[in-house]
């Protein structure tokens, strides 16, 4: 008998609470019934006037502008080595020299072996020059009708025979010369030289070294790298959704957790023109200009690319946003007849604090605290600061009242 009876009291009591909220909500002084009625405390902002900027923030990694490494055209033994990481160098510097004992060898042989062809010219020539003279000799005697037919053949065989011969000799000659440059050219080869074509006159820096003194090298096997840091590039990659806001030339940001605070400007300077089907993202390349050497390749680097700048638009805190009936806009606070307007408003650029109103052109404070019990026209009281503290000074152990 005593459980329903319990039951019973905790349902009245439910009911009986349930009411005084609903009255103390809902239902006016005057006895009026409906939503909103009762004015609701609500806190203000007035709309304000600030540069409004859209940014994309990215991350990216930090490349040299260039980079390429020295190796050598011929294979031998490294005999020496003239720079080392960090060293600075310019277009054409030595870089390293091979044992270059075999190839001087060979261009000796080439050299001998182009005297012996000049030699053999020399022989062929003067052999040619004899025969043509017995041919114009014989020639002459024909004339006469001292010579025979028979003597004209002989000579003339004798002379065609003499300038095949020089013929021969003076391409040997040529074959020779040709042996001896291509000698020349690798013993220059033991003589490594670093090279570039774009920039020639700005210096650059070793930034690897791959061998040593002593070592065994074959053709084409790296000794150092060199790389140009008068501008670093950052390699970000953008998603499908910014992609079209990407141009080239655009300003970027760039930080880095190496210098803190220090912002680092550059340039779009090149964009994919295709998104990665994997990714679907696009490398986007920004150049950095680094004429101190600060910044350096492999860095990790945050980038930021203003895509769009509104110079004082009308702006109002992101907490004044609501939506009714999927409509998107502000509670304007009419703080004479103390009452709430809804305004559909038409949004620009945002942040996480700010959104700029790009349509009507809102005037005074809006609702930013409390718009959730609000409706068209709802009436609203703005505690004044002084009253909320008295409040609060009333409501603490020990103030007045008690």
């Amino acid at each position: 008998m005593k459980k329903p009876i319990i039951i019973t009291v905790v349902l009245i009591v439910v009911a009986f609470v349930s009411w005084r909220v609903y009255d103390s909500v809902f239902v006016p002084q005057g006895g009026e019934r409906g939503f909103g009625a009762r004015p609701v405390p609500v806190e203000v902002s007035n709309v304000e006037q600030r540069t409004m900027r859209d940014r994309g923030e990215f991350s990216g990694t930090l490349l040299p502008l260039s980079k390429f490494s020295v190796a050598p055209k011929v294979s031998g033994r490294l005999e020496k080595l003239h720079v080392n990481i960090g060293d600075t160098v310019r277009n054409g510097d030595l870089i390293a020299v091979l044992d270059s004992e075999e190839y001087e060898q060979v261009v000796l042989q080439a050299k001998a072996a182009l005297q012996v062809s000049q030699a053999n010219l020399a022989d062929s020539k003067s052999e040619l020059d004899i025969a043509t003279r017995e041919l114009t000799r014989v020639r002459d005697l024909l004339e006469r009708k001292i010579a025979s037919e028979t003597e004209l053949d002989a000579a003339l065989s004798n002379y065609n025979s003499a300038n095949s011969g020089y013929e021969v000799s003076e391409a040997q000659v040529k074959q020779s010369e040709a042996a001896l440059r291509a000698a020349e050219v690798r013993l220059s080869y033991t003589k490594i030289k670093a090279t570039w074509e774009d920039n020639k006159d700005k210096p650059r820096i070793v930034a690897e070294r791959f061998v040593d003194e002593g070592e065994m090298l074959s053709a084409n096997a790296n000794i150092v790298s060199i790389v140009d840091l008068s501008t670093v590039r950052a390699i970000i990659n953008v998603v499908e959704q910014d992609f079209p806001e990407i141009r080239i030339g655009q300003p970027t940001s760039i930080t880095t957790d190496a210098y803190g605070d220090r912002v680092f400007t550059g340039k779009v300077a090149r964009r994919a023109p295709v998104l990665q089907e994997e990714s679907r993202q696009a490398r986007v390349e920004i150049e950095i200009p680094n004429p101190e050497g600060l910044l350096a390749p492999g860095m990790f680097v945050r980038v930021m690319i203003e895509f769009a700048r509104h110079d004082n638009v009308k702006v109002v805190p992101q907490t004044a946003l609501v939506r009714r009936n999927d409509i998107e806009g502000v509670f304007q606070a009419d703080l004479g007849e103390n009452k709430a307007h809804f305004v559909a408003v038409r949004k620009g650029i945002a942040d996480s604090s700010w959104v700029e109103i790009i349509e009507p052109d809102l005037q005074g404070p809006v609702v930013v605290l409390g718009h959730n019990l609000l409706e068209d026209g709802s009436p609203i009281i703005v505690p004044e600061i002084g009253d909320e503290e008295a409040d609060a000074e009333a409501q603490a152990p020990g103030g007045p009242g008690r």
